[in-house]
């Protein structure tokens, strides 16, 4: 892979207007931290770390970089609480699309966990609705400041817990209705995908797709487990399938080729098949799956072929966006519009939606922003 010169410069204003297609976004880990205010004193919700929205911010970022998945997560613990009532998960929705659109970003699967916003008294598919109507909204406000964007939804199942076919059916009622897809989420060490083998198989069953979190903070097993044993059709995170590709001595993942590398099984299984990998930079540093951006195997994985894609997680938490994510990776790694332009692609090929949906995308939407960019 070899970068051609961008022709506009790698600034803030032209990243931002580079056409953008997101996989691996978190609803509860993208508020506002003025909403998470806002919706605490309405909901009455009395246990936030901080009494302002910029000291609300530098927390939640602060808390997240510890390293550790498991305390990373822990953040969580104040937006969920915030997002308890049908008023707040259709407010926080509608927001995230319109942050997303600002952002550049043209087609978003959000993805969010349902069995989680249930402490006062809503239903599973009372949740989902709300959040489904939330980003209808936010595509009708984007859409009439000229930033048009299409969101569907992932529903997530918690790993250590028991409602992962629950959810499963969740996601097949209303995959006509802009649920796309599900997800299994949370702490990796000790909660195999494998163990929720009949949500896989009834997802499979209806010809539904689905992704994993899998080889962020736990390693290859957890790889091999999503892939060999559940099926999974993309990987949440997959940076440390890394751990199966030898490089020849002296390389560095800043290098711009990687001949003689030698690749395992896991790891040419997940080449061969083509099985997107949702790579989040900035989260990946926060969480301990990587020790920093210079390490991140992300330039690897791209110059070997595999199909990465550029996410934001968490973007409260991170800080971030997917403008931010592009110029840490330019920084980083020297990328230019071609290969923003073909991360993008990647990622609207490895989307959730019908093959018509997705090639409406890249040909109309995708090419031709990315080639008004190259021009200049």
């Amino acid at each position: 892979m070899t970068s051609m010169p961008p022709r506009s410069p790698l600034d803030p204003a032209a990243l931002t207007l580079a056409p953008k297609v997101l996989l691996h976004d978190h609803l509860d880990g993208g508020l506002r931290p003025s909403t998470v205010l806002e919706l605490a004193r309405e909901t009455g919700y009395d246990e936030l770390p901080a009494e302002t929205a910029d000291d609300l911010a530098v927390w939640f970022r602060d808390a997240a970089d510890s390293g550790s998945l498991e305390r990373y997560l822990e953040t969580f613990a104040h937006t969920v609480g915030v997002m308890q009532t049908v008023g707040a998960l259709e407010r926080v929705a509608a927001e995230c699309v319109e942050d997303l659109a600002a952002d550049g970003v043209v087609y978003a699967e959000v993805r969010y966990a349902p069995e989680q916003h249930l402490e006062r008294g809503l239903e599973l598919d009372e949740v989902v609705e709300a959040v489904l109507r939330g980003f209808a909204q936010g595509e009708r406000t984007a859409a009439g400041s000229g930033r048009p964007i299409a969101v569907r939804c992932l529903v997530t199942a918690m790993r250590h817990a028991a409602r992962s076919r629950e959810i499963a059916e969740l996601a097949v009622r209303y995959r006509d209705r802009g649920v796309v897809g599900f997800d299994i989420a949370g702490a990796e060490a000790g909660h195999p995908p494998s163990r929720h083998l009949d949500a896989f198989e009834y997802m499979r069953a209806n010809c539904a797709p689905f992704t994993i979190h899998a080889g962020e903070a736990f390693g290859l097993p957890s790889i091999h487990e999503a892939i060999g044993f559940c099926g999974t059709d993309r990987l949440g995170h997959g940076v440390r399938v890394i751990d199966d590709i030898t490089l020849p001595p002296g390389a560095r993942p800043d290098d711009d080729s990687f001949p003689g590398a030698e690749l395992g099984l896991i790891a040419n299984i997940v080449r061969d098949k083509r099985i997107p990998l949702e790579l989040c930079p900035s989260s990946n540093v926060q969480t301990g799956a990587v020790a920093s951006l210079a390490q991140h195997p992300f330039n690897v994985l791209a110059r070997l072929r595999f199909r990465v894609t550029v996410n934001t997680d968490n973007r409260l938490m991170s800080d971030t966006t997917m403008s931010k994510e592009f110029a840490k990776l330019s920084d980083q790694f020297g990328y230019g519009w071609t290969d923003f332009e073909r991360f993008t692609v990647n990622a609207m090929k490895s989307a959730f939606i019908h093959f018509d949906e997705r090639l409406a995308f890249i040909d109309d939407v995708i090419k031709p922003g990315y080639a008004v960019l190259l021009q200049g």
